[in-house]
């Protein structure tokens, strides 16, 4: 099942169908950063159970929904947005997908409901892979790496759904996958 695409910011991770790790299961991740250094990415289909507002005390109204981006850094706060226009600040990662960028102006906007949760997304935490540590787990076909997507997928709110959408956009080798149960024994 090894696709040949090469992991770079922009792109997806997708886990392949079995995989244990409950930090991993079934998930989408968005990579932010890739390099000789390492790569960094957010899962973008596991809701925590807080809300943006838990958070940041001073988002009284902001009722969006905060991601476990993955298991490192658990006490950090990210988002990745589609709203440039409107926050004039944030590194591109693809087109119309931006990584972070003023927060303060950002809050601002929140409060002033002119912004919109499926403009932006928020993280506690991200997904991070030293040197050489994602090309071996993509050879043991851990993932797969997809440049297909929507911009308007990334900030869906039906988490449950965006790993099966992704997979089937991979196209006809890879639709039968959306379909395996997430216990195979049950099957």
């Amino acid at each position: 099942m090894l696709n040949r695409i090469e992991p770079s910011t922009g792109k997806l991770l997708i886990s392949e169908p079995f995989l244990s790790d409950p930090n991993f299961k079934r998930s989408v991740i968005l990579l932010t950063e890739h390099g000789e250094e390492g790569t960094i990415g957010f899962v973008l289909n596991q809701p925590s159970h807080l809300l943006l507002k838990d958070l940041i005390p001073d988002l009284w109204q902001a009722h969006y929904t905060v991601y476990v981006g993955g298991p490192v850094e658990m006490d950090t706060i990210h988002f990745i947005h589609s709203c440039y226009e409107k926050l004039n600040s944030g590194e591109k990662i693809a087109e119309g997908i931006y990584w972070g960028g003023d927060f303060e102006t950002l809050k601002i906007l929140i409060n002033n409901n002119a912004i919109d949760e499926s403009e932006v997304k928020f993280f506690v935490g991200y997904s991070g892979w030293a040197e050489m540590q994602l090309k071996a787990e993509i050879e043991e076909n851990t993932w797969i790496v997809s440049e297909k997507y929507q911009k308007d997928t990334l900030f869906s709110p039906s988490e449950e759904e965006l790993w099966r959408k992704v997979i089937k956009d991979l196209g006809p080798k890879y639709a039968h996958i959306s379909n395996f149960p997430t216990d195979p024994s049950l099957n």
